[in-house]
């Protein structure tokens, strides 16, 4: 208001010299900087020093960050291609394509379903695959109907990875096209390593498609640096903590 008003001042002081000129330049500048138009510490291009309303902007913004990367309550509805044995085909290679939808893989089930960035990937196929592949009776013996590997490649790569890991009790899921990804706000962008999109490592507990506790690694990001892939919350060794009614790491 002070400057509003200090503006007006100095134009009518040169009126005398130029009054149409002058009258012009005063109501341009009453307009400029009347209502929403007038600078404030929630304008961006402006920082005011000793206000809160600076740090509640932040903390806005830290919470729209937060609502991007949530999971929802449910696992969505999508479908998956997915290459299957079929016999009748003969031949060396007697596989077609099928369509599977998530209600095929999870409703009626209580299941682990966690999602990685890549197969043959060294922490994917190291450690996180083959742990809940190792441990797979005890999530048995805890209520565990079946445990789901999904990853953003297709059905071809995620069949070969199934089979190099000599998989019997975990089930792949190929999701190349990110629909499942995308609908759970887990999609991010890794062209820094020359994969293009895919997903954050992340596990959830669902039971009848409802999720129950989810486990997200944290730090998502878009293009992060060489180590932006944690993996702590959603090891099997992590959920099983879950499941016995102990103290565990939900992530993010």
């Amino acid at each position: 208001m002070v400057f509003r008003l200090a503006l007006m001042l100095s134009a009518r002081a040169f009126m005398s010299s130029s009054p149409k000129s002058f009258m012009l330049s005063e109501l341009s500048i009453m307009l400029k900087f009347s209502g929403s138009d007038v600078p404030s510490s929630r304008d961006p291009g402006r920082m005011l020093p000793f206000s809160n309303d600076d740090e509640e902007e932040e903390e806005g913004d830290a919470y729209a960050r937060h609502e991007v990367m949530s999971l929802p309550d449910t696992l969505p509805k999508v479908d998956f291609m997915v290459r299957v044995r079929d016999e009748s085909i003969g031949g060396d290679n007697p596989f077609t394509w099928a369509t599977f939808s998530s209600e095929d893989y999870f409703k009626g089930k209580k299941v682990v379903l966690f999602s990685l960035p890549g197969a043959f990937t060294p922490t994917c196929s190291t450690y996180q695959l083959p742990g809940f592949e190792n441990n797979a009776e005890e999530f048995k013996k805890l209520g565990i109907d079946e445990i789901y590997c999904l990853s953003v490649n297709d059905s071809f790569v995620m069949n070969k990875w199934a089979q190099a890991q000599d998989l019997k009790s975990v089930k792949v899921i190929p999701d190349g096209s990110l629909a499942f990804t995308n609908a759970m706000n887990m999609n991010v962008q890794k062209d820094n390593h020359g994969f293009g999109q895919r997903s954050w490592r992340y596990a959830v507990v669902a039971n009848d498609m409802k999720i129950e506790q989810t486990f997200v690694e944290p730090g998502k990001c878009e293009n992060g640096s060489v180590d932006d892939d944690p993996y702590g919350a959603s090891s099997p060794e992590n959920i099983l903590k879950y499941l016995k009614g102990e103290d565990f790491d939900a992530g993010a």
